[in-house]
């Protein structure tokens, strides 16, 4: 069971801005698509929410700009869900620049589940809530320290 999921990549020159780095835009794109997938690989693709008629919307976002990210910057974009309540779940994200090994950005997510039919907020299905580990507060910077240090 993977607890902080790591997806490695190239920024591409679709990401890039009128002032050279990535626009800002693209995090929340990056964040959603790296949720996506970390979901998919604790075996709840999209397909299978579907079917148990229920899924994740976003009620907020921080994102917390530390440096910008230019063409060609190697990153390591990492994720993990820091807390599930009732019917919410929280994600945090960490945007690390390989070449200088230099954290990017730090961002959260707040996630509601929904009722497809209704659109409505619902209770986290149990078997939701079985397949995401929660990596505690006090877990974090240990596990980040040992993915990274492997990059």
């Amino acid at each position: 069971m993977t607890r902080i999921y790591r997806h490695r990549f190239t920024v591409p020159p679709e990401s890039i801005d009128m002032l050279k780095h990535v626009n800002n835009i693209e995090y929340l794109r990056w964040m959603q698509d790296v949720a996506i997938a970390h979901s998919t690989d604790l075996g709840w693709p999209m397909e299978r929410y579907f079917k148990e008629r229920c899924s994740w919307v976003i009620r907020s976002h921080f994102i917390e700009y530390l440096r910008s990210a230019v063409l060609d910057d190697p990153i390591t974009l990492l994720t993990w869900v820091a807390g599930v309540g009732e019917r919410s779940s929280t994600r945090k994200y960490l945007f690390w620049r390989e070449s200088d090994r230099q954290v990017l950005a730090r961002a959260e997510t707040a996630w509601v589940f929904i009722d497809l039919k209704t659109g409505l907020p619902m209770p986290i299905l149990d078997s939701v809530r079985a397949s995401f580990p929660v990596v505690e507060e006090d877990d974090e910077a240990a596990e980040i320290d040992a993915l990274l240090g492997s990059s």
